[in-house]
């Protein structure tokens, strides 16, 4: 038997507000997400994958966040649910600021 989950909701970039997508990037967990993200391929990452210091709860809202904020896309893949960091897409509409996020400073 096999539980069927519904698929997760996205937000396109140019759907996100700029303050939406500082708030989501405020948070020091989801820039761990994303900075770890942005040095996998894409969907090779299942949310459980993350070394970050949240249960699963609490792991389930910051990816939703990132959804709601255009950074992230999911996808079920048999029982996990895999990730990719949508780069190209948040960089339009965002030039230059996931790559200070990325830096690190």
């Amino acid at each position: 038997m096999s539980s069927h989950r519904p698929a997760p909701e996205h937000t396109h970039p140019d759907d996100v507000p700029l303050l939406a997508a500082l708030d989501a990037l405020a948070d020091p967990v989801r820039i761990q997400i994303v900075r770890e993200l942005a040095a996998s391929q894409e969907w090779t990452r299942a949310c459980g994958s993350f070394d970050v210091p949240v249960r699963k709860a609490a792991l389930s809202h910051h990816f939703s966040v990132l959804r709601g904020a255009g950074l992230v896309e999911q996808r079920d893949l048999g029982p996990k649910r895999v990730n990719r960091l949508r780069r190209a897409e948040f960089d339009e509409r965002f030039p230059g600021l996931l790559a200070l996020v990325l830096r690190g400073d």
